[in-house]
């Protein structure tokens, strides 16, 4: 996420849809907005819960910005109408066979003039991965889809959202998941898909100089993700 097309702060409030393990919830926090983490998975909210509680003690969380967590479905969320200033729905559409509704649901629960971030995973990443292991998309509660940029440019447009940037991210990942679909998208103690994903924690942790040059390089290639930021008129 890009926050300087996405700008986030205090007395922003901000919905995290699918937040999954809290990633971007958490930065949001960090930055001084209110933000509700919200997951069809009770499990991974409980998670989200104690780290909430955990910036908080550590004293990550600036003076009068909230983390709150709320269980439900994309198609149906329980809140009001313009509820919120920014939405960000990371890798969520393409889970969803309903994907037009999930997106209404996006409207109607931003303000007038908010912002969202829509990610999906990039089409060319992501058909390999297809073509490598059935597995990958078959899965219950796996990929149904996969998008091109016009397509859902076209479907975010026809809800009645002014389609705006877009870029791609995380082009160290595509080469993992790769991997993982050759020997076995299961197979987690594969000798190579463990390297690299140690290389992945690594490079999370680390951030040396070398390998945000080669992600940037990577990115516009076969960047694993596509970030595409909307606004409600």
């Amino acid at each position: 996420m890009d926050f300087a097309r996405l700008p986030v702060g205090p007395g922003t409030r901000v919905l995290d849809l699918g937040c999954g393990g809290g990633r971007h919830a958490f930065e949001v926090l960090r930055r001084g907005a209110d933000v509700i983490a919200f997951d069809m998975d009770q499990s991974e909210l409980d998670n989200v819960a104690v780290m909430f509680a955990a910036m908080d003690k550590a004293g990550e969380v600036p003076p009068g910005a909230t983390g709150e967590t709320v269980q439900g479905t994309a198609l149906d969320m329980p809140f009001e109408d313009g509820a919120f200033d920014r939405v960000i729905a990371a890798e969520v559409l393409e889970h969803i066979p309903d994907d037009m509704t999930a997106m209404r649901e996006i409207f109607r629960v931003l303000k007038p003039g908010g912002t969202a971030a829509i990610t999906v995973p990039s089409f060319l990443p992501e058909r390999i991965c297809w073509a490598l292991d059935e597995d990958y998309h078959t899965a219950p509660g796996g990929h149904v889809r996969i998008y091109t940029l016009a397509e859902l440019s076209a479907k975010l447009k026809s809800t009645g959202f002014e389609v705006g940037p877009h870029h791609h991210a995380h082009g160290l990942h595509a080469p993992y998941w790769w991997i993982k679909c050759a020997v076995g998208v299961n197979n987690d103690d594969h000798p190579l898909a463990k390297a690299y994903h140690e290389l992945l924690v690594w490079d999370i942790m680390k951030r040396p100089a070398a390998t945000r040059i080669a992600e940037a390089v990577l990115n516009p290639i076969i960047g694993k993700s596509v970030v595409l930021y909307v606004r409600k008129p």
